[in-house]
């Protein structure tokens, strides 16, 4: 089994149940890691050997930019693209932070995290 990490990424979205939040956005933090089956061979000698943590961040990012209100949806719309695209995918797990939660008060971050095991 083969992980692909995308730590610590920064994107500003419009993610919230809060008009502010759909108005003002947010800075978000994303930690995904994608577990696929790698190939008997284990030849890794160009990208189509592996899932590209590029790729992985295309389609973070472009799920980014769609507003939701709720981050749990958020996370099943990645692990859903990602599934789709890579269908030798048997795991993936993502936590979403909201770095400026709306909470009178509240220092820190607040978050949600999604893992799916995939059964082919």
């Amino acid at each position: 089994m083969i992980t692909v990490h995308l730590h610590n990424v920064i994107l500003f979205a419009h993610h919230g149940i809060y008009d502010e939040e759909k108005i003002n956005g947010n800075t978000f933090e994303i930690n995904l890691d994608v577990v696929y089956d790698d190939d008997e061979e284990n030849v890794f000698e160009n990208i189509e050997h592996t899932i590209s943590y590029e790729d992985l961040f295309v389609i973070v990012k472009n799920e980014m930019q769609t507003p939701t209100p709720l981050l749990e949806k958020v996370c099943v719309q990645i692990i859903n693209k990602i599934k789709k695209k890579h269908p030798s995918v048997k795991e993936a797990n993502i936590t979403i932070y909201k770095l400026q939660a709306p909470i009178e008060g509240f220092k820190g971050k607040a978050g949600v995290t999604i893992s799916k095991k995939f059964e082919d």
